[in-house]
């Protein structure tokens, strides 16, 4: 008998190899951001910007992890995917200042370098 699959259980794993799928369409895009080294395992958050957030509102918050890619190097990247239309502030949780502000449009992948 096998079990229910859910996304409750920690994979920690998850999002440390190569490659990533994103389904993006109608309203909904994705973001993916490179980061420094230093930031591996930090967990960066999104915010809809322009919108005040009481404390302790829970937000969408992926962790940076560390990606080969073909030549043999390691990029350190974030990924949001399932991201709906808008402008968004990033930030490095539990409560850093905002760092970068995208815009989201569907459809389409947000590429982003996180700032020095």
């Amino acid at each position: 008998m096998s079990r229910p699959l859910t996304n409750a259980e920690e994979n920690p794993h998850a999002g440390k190899g190569s490659s990533v799928l994103l389904d993006i369409g109608d309203g909904v895009g994705a973001i993916v951001l490179t980061l420094p080294a230093d930031l591996e395992d930090a967990e960066i958050e999104r915010r809809p910007a322009g919108e005040h957030h009481p404390g302790h509102t829970h937000f969408p918050h992926i962790a940076v992890v560390p990606r080969a890619t073909p030549d043999g190097t390691t990029n350190y990247s974030a990924v949001f995917f399932d991201v709906p239309e808008g402008r968004y502030n990033l930030h490095v949780i539990p409560d850093g200042p905002a760092r970068l502000s995208v815009e989201v449009i569907g459809g389409e992948v947000t590429e982003a370098t996180w700032p020095s």
